[in-house]
């Protein structure tokens, strides 16, 4: 039976609609606020967890815009949540306070930049969900990428 880990994390948005990517101070990329799901928690109350640690705010999370099989030989399989947050207010911004010992930073990012500031199965992922959002869809991806039909 597998066992895959799962984590779950949230897609935010400014007025100008940049992405929002925190600074991890344990990669050496940027990557979505979000983490892993503890044992009787469901993916959205990770999230909702993860937000609220990681970034010190409460915002409302919407609703499911990706689900991505990621195997890693090294870490195992994972089941991968990204969830809508949504465009964060602007109170929401003035008050985000960083988790200090794992957080560096924070920023919005246009999506075409997001290549030169993450891994790429990421950048697919995140460009996954923003096409989702603006579809109302939920993309199921594999690697980061849509499966092959029939594969």
């Amino acid at each position: 039976m597998a066992h895959p880990r799962m984590a779950a994390g949230a897609l935010f948005f400014d007025e100008a609609d940049r992405v929002l990517l925190v600074e991890p101070s344990y990669k050496d990329y940027l990557d979505t606020p979000g983490g892993y799901v503890e044992r009787g928690e469901s993916p959205l109350q990770a999230c909702t967890r993860e937000i609220h640690e990681e970034l010190g705010i409460k915002p409302r999370i919407g609703r499911l815009l990706v689900v991505d099989w990621a195997p890693n030989p090294g870490e195992g399989d994972k089941v991968l949540y990204l969830f809508d947050g949504g465009h964060l207010s602007e109170d929401h911004r003035q008050r985000i306070t960083l988790q200090a010992d794992e957080l560096r930073g924070y920023d919005f990012h246009r999506a075409e930049r997001l290549p030169e500031l993450t891994i790429p199965r990421l950048v697919r992922r995140i460009t996954a969900g923003i096409q989702a959002r603006e579809d109302g869809v939920t993309a199921y991806l594999e690697h980061g990428e849509p499966p092959q039909a029939g594969a």
